[in-house]
């Protein structure tokens, strides 16, 4: 017989033990990710989007963002939107749908006049109902809708994977659908409120939990990377640059961080592998491919790196 005070002794050694282990902090592992560059934008028809998919269930991807669910020149219907609501919820990894403005800010009525606010809208009822990610496995996510004053932008929403915080912004490739319209332009400056709140609240949260990095995925380029005095317009005409505000201010927070900031985007870039540019601590990817798979390693001096491309690594 073990004397009782020894044997109380070992018990609360035991339990000292495993509250340790418990607490101890688990070492961030390296994992990768997966990107649709948005076939169907580029020309390409519904199968390309499925191989993807297919392609990117064959690796060991921790997630698939899809960058938009259909081309410019694609009808705007219930029925389409459906369709490709579920051809992306076939994919065996959490799928994570990421708005483009072909999907919304190009749509028209049968009259010619813009439905892309009511489509938007019908896109928020369809896809992102709930916390959580599409897919065969599902991913929680946090949505931007969980707080009351913004709860119309479901399409924003972040997660975390082994101290790297992840998260969706919906900017429109297409000037980030500033209309240059006399009176106000409603639908850009609600969105630009959304956003402003959106980024403040992801910059916070990851230097509050001392993530080693965020990615950012949006449709348009915001032109965070290029050289100042940069404008996304095709000349210097006598328009508002719809990526003005969001370019400084995502600006001024990276240049705070500690960590890395990486932007993707559905552009399809210059061509070739898709590669990452690097400006300080933030990075951007065009993708000039149907798919891409992006490598994390948290701890090590080149954080994200493109798998099988040219990128130069940071």
């Amino acid at each position: 017989m073990i004397p009782r005070a020894r044997r109380l002794l070992c018990i609360a050694l035991a339990a000292t033990a495993a509250t340790t282990a418990h607490a101890a902090p688990q070492a961030a592992r390296g994992f990768q990710f997966s990107v649709i560059g948005h076939p169907l934008q580029h020309g390409r028809d519904e199968a390309a989007l499925k191989r993807a998919i297919a392609e990117a269930a064959q690796s060991d991807t921790a997630f698939v963002v899809a960058t938009g669910i259909k081309a410019r020149n694609e009808p705007c219907s219930d029925k389409l939107y459906a369709q490709r609501h579920a051809v992306l919820n076939e994919s065996l990894q959490p799928m994570i749908v990421s708005l483009a403005g072909s999907d919304w800010s190009a749509c028209i009525n049968s009259a010619g006049r813009s439905n892309a606010i009511e489509r938007l809208n019908r896109l928020r009822e369809l896809f992102y109902v709930d916390g959580e990610s599409l897919g065969a496995h599902h991913l929680t996510v946090t949505r931007l809708s969980s707080t009351a004053k913004f709860r119309s932008y479901a399409e924003n929403a972040h997660w975390e994977y082994s101290k790297v915080l992840f998260a969706t912004i919906n900017l429109p490739a297409n000037n980030n659908h500033y209309l240059p319209e006399a009176g106000r332009n409603s639908e850009f400056e609600d969105r630009l409120v959304a956003n402003r709140a959106w980024l403040h609240r992801l910059f916070t949260l990851a230097e509050r939990q001392k993530m080693q990095g965020l990615v950012l995925f949006s449709d348009g380029d915001p032109g965070v990377t290029a050289e100042e005095g940069f404008s996304l317009l095709p000349s210097f005409q006598s328009k508002q640059d719809g990526f003005a505000e969001m370019r400084k201010q995502i600006r001024t927070l990276a240049e705070k961080y500690k960590g890395k900031v990486l932007l993707i985007d559905a552009q399809k870039g210059a061509g070739g592998e898709p590669a990452i540019q690097w400006r300080g601590n933030v990075g951007h990817l065009n993708m000039a491919a149907d798919w891409a798979e992006v490598q994390v390693t948290p701890g090590a001096g080149a954080l994200f790196s493109v798998k099988g491309s040219n990128a130069e690594a940071q």
